[in-house]
């Protein structure tokens, strides 16, 4: 500006040398004079710095809870937590698994050195309790999960039995006392298990038919067992499903159906790259004459099947069709309650073609199985239809490697490692080989539909025919998962952009946002270390100066006392 306050320059002069500067350069130059501060705030102005720094495509609208181009640029800028503040080094080994209470005051911790940590979240974390699992012969501990009160804690390992086999088994510890509760047989040890309710929860088991077939039963279990009166369940049975080609059922979790009318992002449902022939209806209403769907197959499934070239027949494939053949007949339907808001959904990852996870199964809760309270065990066995069929399967073509939910439920996120395009399963014992790189899916549990395109950047290197598992989280607005490339990988939901690596020494295991922050994140790691990361913001919060306390006044009346004294 001149002496006299007039512009030397217009104001569209201005916006055009902005445009050619970054971020950092505009807002310093905003601070020269009045003038360069309203331009350095045009809202078109950092329209285009947010598409350019961030490398968004054009397409893509603003977050719908944006008020402006420049808070949202702040936003993705400013709140990722990607600043370590803190590393904790309690465990010896690997750490496999970490999970926050619902009021976030707690987390706990699962490792190698087969402890279960439970720690205090505060500015600086704490070391609260640690269970060693060890006397209850439990190679390690490999996932937890708190109730919804938080007043209680499922933790869940791998048992070694007799001959030195090796099982799983669920644990559930009382958080006001540190008291082991229960004990719960669970097979296979990756099916992990979770909580149904507040006081009881899912376990598993695995039942051989053959040398490729088997079924899966799902227990329902009180979690008060040892208390429980001898005349009250403490047990019920679920599910019974059908497993064909090696295949079992791993990984369960349980959605809300009640919170998917009210989500907290509402994702694209025609995003480019959606697929929507990936998702298997096995329970439509069609006006078509009914096919005996088998244990969890139904004629767009059985499409499927046909599709694929079929290899010539052999043992394996002849206890398939043997299998399939004994299901036709004994397999309940679906069973439709009125009030599906009252319901939840059963999620686990299984597969049809071989014994690597490939396809997600999902069936519905109904509010009446939500109790042990019904028949005693061995009831019913007497029907013919002893198999329960599932209500949905999404085939991801690849190996599932990870899930987890939004925080209102209505999404879920997968960790797939992609197979070869048109590969074929010729043998179920010889999975095909899977990606390095890692492709993080978007499923909307309520139109049963995939979203989005595909979220990369992370990498994994085990070979398809062993056991890993890379745990991923969902926030309000960021996703994060761990990766076996020693980093952990922060996503935004809306823009579908890696805002952030995390940086370990060895494979990111596990990573967690606190519930009630998620500019809280932590990260586990075979390192046998966990990372605390806050955002910026929050750093700049808890390193501020804080100003010293004035002398509060002495009262009239202690002043007014001493001096009778």
């Amino acid at each position: 500006m001149d002496e006299g306050g007039t512009p030397l320059l217009p104001d569209s002069l201005v916006y055009q040398i902005f445009l050619n500067l970054g971020p950092a350069d505009v807002l310093a130059a905003g601070l020269v004079c009045h003038q360069w501060q309203a331009v350095s705030r045009d809202e078109f102005l950092w329209r285009e710095q947010f598409y350019r720094y961030y490398q968004v495509a054009r397409s893509v609208p603003r977050h719908p809870a944006a008020t402006s181009w420049y808070e949202e640029f702040r936003r993705l800028y400013d709140t990722v937590p990607c600043v370590e503040v803190q590393t904790l080094k309690e465990h010896t080994d690997q750490v496999l698994h970490l999970s926050f209470s619902h009021s976030g005051y707690q987390f706990a911790s699962c490792s190698k050195d087969c402890t279960v940590k439970i720690w205090n979240n505060d500015l600086t974390i704490s070391l609260l309790h640690s269970a060693d699992m060890r006397p209850y012969n439990w190679s390690y501990t490999q996932f937890s999960q708190f109730n919804q009160d938080d007043s209680l804690l499922l933790a869940s390992g791998v048992f070694l039995g007799p001959h030195n086999s090796s099982s799983g088994e669920i644990a559930v510890i009382s958080l006001d006392t540190f008291a082991l509760l229960s004990r719960v047989r669970n097979k296979p040890y990756d099916v992990f298990g979770c909580w149904l309710t507040d006081t009881s929860l899912i376990s598993g088991n695995l039942h051989r038919i053959g040398d490729i077939t088997s079924c899966s039963v799902l227990w329902l279990n009180n979690a008060f067992q040892d208390v429980e009166s001898e005349n009250v369940n403490v047990v019920k049975r679920l599910f019974k499903i059908q497993n064909l080609n090696a295949s079992t059922i791993r990984t369960v979790m349980v959605a809300d159906c009640s919170r998917f009318d009210s989500p907290e992002l509402l994702l694209d449902a025609g995003a480019p790259g959606a697929d929507p022939g990936r998702v298997f209806d096995l329970s439509s209403d069609s006006e078509e004459p009914a096919v005996d769907p088998g244990p969890a197959r139904t004629k767009g499934l059985r499409r499927l099947l046909e599709g694929r070239a079929q290899p010539q027949p052999s043992e394996c494939a002849l206890e398939t069709k043997a299998a399939e053949l004994l299901a036709q007949g004994h397999t309940k339907p679906p069973e439709h309650g009125s009030a599906a808001a009252s319901s939840k959904l059963l999620i686990f990852t299984t597969g049809c073609f071989t014994y690597s996870p490939h396809q997600i199964g999902i069936k519905q809760i109904l509010p009446h199985q939500m109790t042990t309270a019904g028949p005693v065990l061995g009831e019913g066995r007497g029907s013919d239809a002893f198999f329960d069929a599932l209500d949905h399967v999404i085939d991801v073509h690849g190996h599932i490697i990870g899930m987890g939910l939004s925080p209102d439920n209505r999404y879920l996120y997968v960790n797939s490692r992609a197979w070869p395009s048109g590969s074929v399963v010729a043998d179920p014992m010889q999975p095909p080989p899977i990606a390095e790189e890692i492709d993080l899916l978007v499923f909307d549990l309520k139109t049963m539909r995939e979203v989005k395109r595909a979220l990369r950047a992370h990498r994994a290197y085990t070979p398809n025919d062993e056991c890993f598992f890379i745990f991923l989280d969902v926030s309000r607005d960021f996703v994060a998962s761990g990766a076996e490339d020693r980093h952990g990988y922060i996503w935004d939901r809306h823009y579908n952009i890696c805002l952030a690596k995390l940086r370990h020494q060895d494979v990111v295991n596990s990573v967690v946002f606190s519930p009630q922050e998620q500019e809280l994140l932590l990260t586990a790691s075979d390192d046998a270390t966990i990372k605390a990361w806050r955002s910026p913001r929050t750093v700049r919060v808890c390193q501020a100066p804080r100003p010293r306390p004035r002398p509060r006044p002495r009262p009239f009346f202690s002043w007014f006392a001493s001096q009778r004294r």
